[in-house]
């Protein structure tokens, strides 16, 4: 079965350029009507220019496709509203949300200000939430939606020089795991790409050599695949150069130690508790407290 998106509408953040870009391109390839969305900035953040979105739009329509182009910043949540209401004005529902939006304000834990660190998280994360806050009414009166946050490597384990963007990026997992549970009876799946790719925002720190295999291109199948009618939900997607992979938080199996337990039982047991050789995974919180609970019953 070929994958389709005829009579969907999407709303991509961030994608004038990258991976936001190439995803906008190939969803309206493929039916998708494209609500292509980007403030326009630079980097950091800073600046703003409508051109970035007008000209992937003028992309898709010079294809014979369907998009508009939306400049509102992620982080107001007025502007938001203003995409939304574009979005549906245009066409009429919203069916498909990429949180793609992102910047960078890399410095190490020491040097980087409460205000930089401030930012990247109401871009990264808050900005995901209030574009899926707006849109999360729609899919639940249609009984349907697909959203695709966006996590990072630097947020699953961790990079040197970026605990402000790591922590932003970890926390759009956290909101996809409960999102998963909330939009399952309305089929609204929720799925996060872990992307490895060449754009603005990594090229500087990317050899030369690397920037050709990593094309944003190759990291889009993925997110179609999690914006499609059969798409998994809570799945998190690593992609890039062709490569794929799942990933999954998983817990050791562990040891229970009964009675009066000190730092010490801990410390002499810690091969044991720590050996993931055996492991679970658990769809729910409620799943791992139930474990716990059985074995104090075994």
């Amino acid at each position: 079965m070929t994958i389709r998106f005829d009579g969907k509408v999407a709303i991509i953040t961030g994608a004038g350029g990258g991976l936001g870009r190439s995803h906008a391109l190939q969803l309206a390839k493929l039916g998708a009507k494209v609500v292509v969305n980007d403030l326009g900035g630079n980097v950091d953040g800073t600046g703003g220019s409508s051109a970035a979105a007008d000209k992937v739009v003028a992309e898709i329509k010079a294809a014979g496709g369907q998009a508009i182009a939306n400049g509102s910043s992620i982080t107001d949540i007025k502007g938001v509203d203003n995409l939304v209401k574009q979005a549906m004005e245009a066409f009429g529902r919203i069916d498909l949300l990429v949180n793609n939006a992102g910047i960078l304000r890399d410095k190490s834990f020491a040097k980087v200000s409460l205000e930089d660190f401030q930012l990247i998280v109401d871009v990264h994360l808050m900005g995901a939430v209030y574009v899926t806050k707006a849109v999360w009414p729609i899919m639940l009166e249609q009984n349907y939606g697909r959203i695709v946050m966006v996590t990072s490597g630097s947020g699953l384990f961790g990079n040197f020089g970026q605990t402000n963007y790591a922590a932003a990026k970890l926390g759009q997992v956290g909101l996809m795991n409960a999102l998963k549970q909330e939009g399952r009876k309305y089929n609204i799946k929720v799925n996060t790409l872990a992307p490895i790719a060449a754009t603005r925002m990594t090229e500087s720190i990317m050899p030369p050599q690397a920037l050709e295999a990593l094309k944003p291109e190759l990291v889009t199948p993925a997110v179609l695949f999690m914006l499609s009618e059969d798409a998994p939900t809570g799945a998190i997607i690593t992609a890039g150069a062709g490569f794929f992979a799942a990933v999954k938080t998983i817990e050791a199996e562990g040891m229970l130690i009964r009675g009066a337990v000190s730092a010490d039982d801990v410390a002499a047991n810690w091969d044991k508790i720590s050996d993931f050789s055996k492991h679970v995974t658990y769809e729910s919180v409620n799943d791992g407290t139930s474990r716990v609970f059985k074995l104090l019953k075994g």
